[in-house]
């Protein structure tokens, strides 16, 4: 394994609270040195890499992916779709039960150069066949015979080097109408305790509320600090902005000051451009950066993980937040930041080097909606494990056909809820 010199770069690893222009030694493939000076002579026979008009951070980290590929209607390849641009390291959320979930680390974590941690679900089969895959009515939590703490518990404690926390999807259109929705919640909460993990949750056009109800689990107002409320800046009912006053909801407010982290799980129906900028008007931005990659946003409207860091960006988020929600934080609610998220001296040498470019462009939502957007982050180079990997070009970025898409499936969406 050749060493490297990265050279010039502007270093941004929150982690460290490091920002500064500088270089990174990789040597036998772990992070050597961090912010030396071009005259050292550290970098004396190593490969050169210009980093000069770059950012060079920590491997990016995508925590909400659908990465089960061939095994579930959703699952894409993680080392075409993430590694390739940009990714060092992604978090399967739920795709995989207790029942699938040696099939996840067998055919797809130990076959991928792009390292792959997992959310394991509730519902014992996973999302083998998911509602959300067509926008038919039914799921995994149809039948509350499939939602086994027990099992969920048991793979965990098995597999404490892959499972990172618990999954559940709360929407009425996969939960027998919704009959389901409180006790699935209430068995994912509990199995998410007894072994000590996070608790992701998806909440979108569910039964559960939004804003407390006595006598009734309510949604974020029952998860606990360190959980994930996913797709944070959704459209459908039960998002987290209320649609008379505007405002974010005092409830959520509540749960992001008791350590309930925020994630934008972007997807292919869970983002909205009015939802995040009535959100950023308050000062609430995601705690997290993540796509909700899968067969149907993987063409649009998420695209990739630095598409989604770029939304986010022109909504007026500080580009160092925008890092830290796609480095160290992500790294630290699954509990791997000593090994991911970070430019530590002795880690494996995933880097990603990143540009920050005008452009001139208009970028949709979840909905079709659009804003003209002028500057993007895109990924430039990036390496695992201090192994080089080609950077793969979005072709077409915008794509036309997603605005479309989107469109279409805001009306069916309308006609399933």
């Amino acid at each position: 394994m050749e060493d490297l010199f990265i050279r010039g770069g502007r270093i941004l690893d929150p982690a460290n609270n490091l920002d500064l222009t500088g270089d990174v030694l990789i040597k036998d493939g772990r992070i050597a040195v961090v912010g030396s000076g071009g005259g050292t002579g550290e970098g004396a026979g190593c490969r050169e890499v210009d980093a000069r008009g770059c950012v060079v951070t920590p491997g990016l980290v995508d925590c909400h992916v659908h990465a089960y590929q061939h095994a579930t209607p959703l699952g894409i390849n993680i080392d075409h779709c993430c590694l390739q641009r940009g990714v060092t390291a992604v978090v399967d959320a739920g795709s995989a039960g207790c029942c699938t979930l040696n099939g996840l680390r067998k055919f797809i974590r130990d076959q991928s150069k792009c390292r792959l941690y997992a959310f394991v679900h509730i519902a014992s089969h996973g999302l083998a066949s998911a509602g959300c895959a067509g926008l038919n009515p039914g799921g995994e939590l149809d039948s509350l015979n499939q939602v086994d703490v027990e099992g969920c518990v048991s793979s965990i404690l098995s597999n404490r080097d892959f499972v990172v926390g618990v999954k559940v999807r709360l929407s009425t259109s996969i939960s027998d109408c919704g009959r389901n929705e409180q006790e699935a919640f209430r068995r994912s909460l509990q199995a998410a305790g007894d072994a000590g993990v996070p608790l992701m949750v998806h909440h979108n056009n569910s039964s559960v509320p939004t804003v407390h109800t006595a006598g009734v689990l309510s949604c974020p107002g029952s998860l606990r600090s360190g959980d994930v409320f996913t797709h944070a800046f959704h459209w459908h009912r039960g998002n987290i902005v209320n649609s008379q006053t505007g405002k974010v909801y005092p409830d959520v407010w509540e749960a992001k000051r008791r350590g309930v982290l925020f994630d934008v799980g972007h997807g292919s129906g869970s983002f909205g451009w009015g939802v995040l900028e009535a959100c950023a008007e308050e000062g609430l931005w995601p705690d997290l950066i993540s796509t909700d990659l899968h067969t149907q946003s993987v063409e649009g409207p998420a695209y990739d993980l630095t598409t989604v860091m770029t939304k986010m960006l022109h909504a007026g988020m500080p580009l160092h937040e925008v890092i830290a929600a796609a480095t160290c934080k992500p790294a630290t609610v699954i509990g791997k930041n000593e090994k991911i998220g970070s430019l530590k001296i002795g880690n494996e040498a995933d880097i990603t080097v990143l540009r920050v470019e005008q452009c001139d462009m208009e970028l949709e939502d979840s909905k079709g909606e659009t804003r003209r957007i002028t500057q993007r982050i895109v990924p430039v180079r990036v390496f695992r494990a201090g192994t080089e990997y080609a950077i793969k070009e979005l072709k077409p970025w915008p794509n036309p056909d997603s605005k479309k898409k989107c469109e279409n499936n805001v009306k069916q969406y309308s006609m399933c809820t």
